[in-house]
């Protein structure tokens, strides 16, 4: 639902979407949660700069592959690690054209492989060039692709690396 009043929006959105990651546990978490290697792990972040951090909270800049219109987007993020509970928690702290936007990211053991889940909620500032509604679709599609090209990096990474461990005992 959204206001008449164009200064104010009161949708929020809302995505939850999750993949299962024929990799273990630590190896998906360690990947996913290697900052660093983001713009080889995700294809939509051209450059990671860490800004602060301590072993399990990060400030950093993200910035994105120049959009459809050659537009460049950047913003800086919080994110905090909880290694024993298997969680994360990220919001932006300059949210950009969002007046908010949080993330939970889990992850759970699923037979020999880890379940990943993203559960993002935001809300669209009212002059950002796309309402909340359309945001949520957008970042939803999106979700789905990332955590696609993830599934297949990490599991290429961890037969790699078990193919590495298993030549090295033969």
């Amino acid at each position: 639902m959204t206001t008449t009043d164009n200064r104010q929006t009161l949708t929020v959105g809302h995505t939850d979407n999750e993949i299962v990651i024929d990799a273990g546990i630590d190896h998906v978490w360690a990947m996913t949660n290697d900052l660093a290697s983001w713009p080889d792990l995700f294809t939509e972040y051209r450059s990671v700069e860490i800004l602060e951090s301590t072993d399990t909270w990060f400030r950093f800049r993200l910035t994105m592959h120049p959009d459809e219109s050659g537009r460049t987007w950047s913003w800086v993020s919080e994110r905090t690690l909880d290694p024993a509970a298997r969680e994360v928690r990220a919001r932006r702290v300059e949210p950009g054209p969002f007046e908010h936007m949080d993330i939970h990211w889990t992850y759970t053991p699923e037979g020999d492989g880890t379940r990943m889940r993203w559960v993002q909620d935001f809300r669209m500032r009212p002059e950002a060039p796309v309402d909340t509604e359309g945001m949520t679709r957008r970042i939803d599609a999106n979700s789905k692709v990332q955590m696609s090209v993830i599934k297949q990096k990490v599991e290429a990474a961890a037969a790699t690396s078990s193919g590495t461990a298993r030549g090295a005992e033969g």
